[in-house]
């Protein structure tokens, strides 16, 4: 099948649930967070994705409000001792990190393919003539 025959997906569809942006049936893992060199079912190279440091950014911004919101609640309503932040805040951050981590590389991934995202690239300066030579 040619890049026209797939129907372009939705990257929320495919890239939440770790699939194939181009079949919807392939993996986009091949591990936890590391990207499959190839899709085993249409065999859509996966070079192109780079996520870089975005997942981690969206994942940090995404979970730190409501657990340093719950942190600071327990300890202005409780004054509890250090421990408990450890038992209960750290488990929380810790447990929404993991679980969000996958779900938006897969997204941003798909994303990538969808708007066939690259990597930016200065234009080449058009090319001046040569002066003439003063005879």
């Amino acid at each position: 099948m040619t890049e026209l025959d797939y129907p372009v997906l939705p990257p929320a569809q495919t890239g939440l649930r770790g699939l194939c942006p181009r079949c919807g049936k392939g993996h986009i893992f091949k591990g936890f967070l590391t990207i499959a060199p190839r899709c085993e079912v249409c065999g859509l190279d996966f070079s192109f994705a780079d996520p870089a440091d975005g997942p981690a950014f969206f994942v940090m911004s995404i979970v730190s409000f409501p657990v340093v919101a719950f942190a600071g609640w327990l300890e202005i309503a409780h004054e509890p001792p250090i421990w408990v932040h450890l038992v209960t805040s750290l488990p929380m951050l810790l447990g929404g990190c993991l679980a969000l981590l996958r779900p938006l590389k897969g997204w941003i991934v798909s994303s990538q393919y969808v708007h066939k995202a690259e990597e930016g690239r200065l234009a080449e300066p058009a090319a001046q003539p040569a002066p003439e030579p003063n005879p």
